[in-house]
């Protein structure tokens, strides 16, 4: 089985692809064509999916601790 090159398309090449694209469509069609309102929407959900995979990463060990043990003195978080 091949991977074709939108799966091994990075979400940051897919982010510089409809940048691309939406400047295009703005320079085509002008700033407020729907053209450009729908790239700018496809950039808008990338971006947002960016921001989702990297708030997605694993936990380390200590926040897997932590969360298991949330009044263990290495977890507790005290106010200055």
């Amino acid at each position: 089985m091949t991977n074709s090159p939108e799966t091994t398309m990075t979400i940051e090449d897919r982010i510089e692809e409809a940048r691309e694209a939406a400047h295009q469509a703005g320079e085509q069609f002008g700033k407020n064509s729907p053209e450009f309102a729908v790239a700018m929407e496809i950039l808008e959900e990338l971006h947002q999916e960016s921001g989702h995979q990297r708030s997605a990463q694993p936990k380390n060990s200590l926040e897997r601790f932590c969360s298991d043990n949330p009044e263990s003195p290495e977890c507790l978080l005290y106010d200055t």
